[in-house]
């Protein structure tokens, strides 16, 4: 049955890998560039700063470190123990595919998905009910990952997997953020 998975999950990849274009390998190697989102992470600072308020905003900012931090060093962890050659070493299939990066650690599961989903969740579940159009905020981790696979780096049950660790962790840490948020921070009664 994993055989079978792994096979199917292969198989995706190559096709996913293939849509790409030299043209277009240019604008996937800035896209997958953490530095290169800071824009966007400005303009979520900027939000924040606006619903919460300095002192909240770095109390939220906080826990947006401590989330990352956990959610990348598990993956590490994940990989260390997977031992899941990525795309652009395993000898099966990189003679013809697309290999835009190479990387020599393992695959098993993205860092990118998992850090991008993890505080994707984690805003999201915190500003729904207050801001408009915040779900748009989940085009990020779904952009930033698939370019992953556009490179050559991860195959999609390890963006998959990412995801579904990195949303769980989100909304865990988001639950822990509101039990401190009302010790620390109690709304006025």
């Amino acid at each position: 049955m994993l055989d079978k998975l792994l096979s199917l999950d292969a198989e995706i990849f190559v096709f996913l890998n293939g849509l790409g274009s030299e043209t277009y390998d240019g604008l996937w190697l800035l896209i997958t560039k953490q530095s290169n989102w800071i824009p966007l992470f400005l303009v979520l600072l900027y939000v924040i700063f606006k619903n919460l308020g300095a002192k909240q905003t770095l109390y939220l900012l906080l826990f947006v470190a401590v989330l990352v931090t956990f959610t990348d060093q598990s993956a590490n962890v994940f990989k260390r123990e997977f031992h899941r050659l990525r795309p652009c070493n395993n000898p099966e299939i990189n003679s013809f595919i697309r290999i835009v990066q190479i990387r020599n650690s393992f695959s098993f599961f993205s860092g990118h998905a998992t850090n991008s989903m993890a505080v994707a969740a984690f805003l999201y579940f915190n500003f729904k009910d207050k801001i408009k159009y915040f779900g748009f905020l989940f085009l990020w981790p779904l952009i930033f990952a698939y370019s992953r696979i556009y490179l050559g780096l991860h195959y999609p049950l390890d963006i998959l997997a990412g995801y579904l660790f990195g949303f769980t962790s989100g909304f865990v840490f988001l639950k822990v953020y509101k039990i401190a948020q009302e010790r620390y921070f109690p709304q006025p009664t």
